[in-house]
């Protein structure tokens, strides 16, 4: 395929145009063995033990931005929701809903980055699915990808399992993604060069399993930011959290960026960060594996559990005071995964 061609309501039909499009541009990138049956689904060795299982769909706009594009996004999202199950990824799906005319050159560049995601991950992209719609019916390309994984042994993670007493280790800096992407989208310019924090975090999850470290609850802070998916460990464990404002770690960029447009950074998306919640006596060993990796050089201890207020989450601001932290109401920024 020519890379000044663009996609036409062919690539989606099955018949010629769309086995060129997977043997010549798809396969060679994705190639495994399961794959290249090109059966209608993949036959996979999965170890014995309990399975973890995510879905999510991608229509992030701009398809590219600083750091990365929806490519890699994808992949990238859905290994680290199993890898927040406590498992390690195994196989991912693919499936592609493409508007007729995006420029085949573009669509080559999201599948290397998809490719590129998937081998940094350690998972391998075995089935998938390209659909193309008319002009105007899409929005250049949305990505549905889907996973599997097995956990651990002995592992037990859950969004239900904090208990009062428990320490909160954030890996990383916060809003990064959204601000990114937001940039990206107004064609804002900084002094910083602000970009996506999109990455896999599947090696830093079992670096700290391997360790033997006992871990109650992980969580990537996507959609909604770290205030909603504190707000939802809370409710589903039915106690309380409290977060000091002197311990979140937030770029200077981003942290401008919020104050000038009035955004909190607490309700801004995250692609490349988790949230772990470890009893008291785990919490200085799991902190110095995190910032050991690559993507975890900024973790940092931000809170804790408490048997006060079950259900909500308070913030302790930096000047004294004390605020409660709800659940997102709304949506600051759409479209940003």
């Amino acid at each position: 395929m020519k890379p000044d061609d663009t996609v036409l309501l062919d690539h989606g039909a099955g018949g010629k145009a769309s086995h060129a499009m997977f043997s010549e541009m798809i396969l060679p990138l994705f190639h495994n063995d399961q794959l290249a049956l090109q059966d209608d689904g993949a036959i996979c060795e999965m170890p014995a033990g309990r399975m973890a299982f995510s879905t999510d769909s991608y229509v992030v706009d701009p398809i590219f931005f600083n750091g990365g594009n929806i490519g890699d996004l994808a992949v990238n999202g859905t290994v680290n929701d199993i890898a927040m199950c406590g498992a390690q990824p195994l196989y991912i799906s693919a499936g592609l809903i493409i508007e007729e005319g995006l420029p085949i050159k573009d669509l080559r560049i999201i599948l290397e980055t998809m490719a590129q995601a998937a081998k940094n991950a350690g998972v391998k992209i075995v089935t998938g699915d390209t659909k193309v719609v008319p002009r105007g019916k899409a929005d250049k390309i949305f990505i549905n990808t889907s996973g599997v994984g097995i956990i651990f042994e002995g592992v037990n993670v859950s969004g239900s399992r904090a208990v009062p007493g428990d320490k909160i280790i954030l890996s990383g800096t916060i809003a990064d993604h959204g601000i990114a992407i937001l940039s990206a989208r107004e064609g804002l310019k900084f002094e910083s060069d602000l970009k996506t924090d999109s990455a896999p975090l599947n090696h830093m999850v079992k670096s700290i399993l391997d360790a033997g470290c006992d871990i109650h609850v992980l969580r990537d802070p996507t959609r909604g930011g770290l205030g909603t998916t504190l707000n939802e460990i809370a409710a589903g464990s039915h106690a309380g959290i409290t977060l000091f404002e002197s311990a979140l770690p937030v770029k200077g960029a981003v942290k401008g960026v919020c104050e000038l447009l009035g955004f909190d950074p607490l309700y801004i998306a995250n692609e490349g960060k988790l949230v772990a919640l470890v009893p008291e006596n785990h919490a200085a060993r799991v902190l110095e594996i995190i910032q050991a990796d690559q993507f975890g050089k900024d973790a940092a201890i931000i809170g804790e559990v408490t048997d006060r207020h079950p259900g909500k989450v308070f913030l302790e601001t930096a000047i004294g005071g004390r605020r409660m932290v709800d659940m997102l109401t709304g949506e600051q920024l759409p479209r940003i995964c």
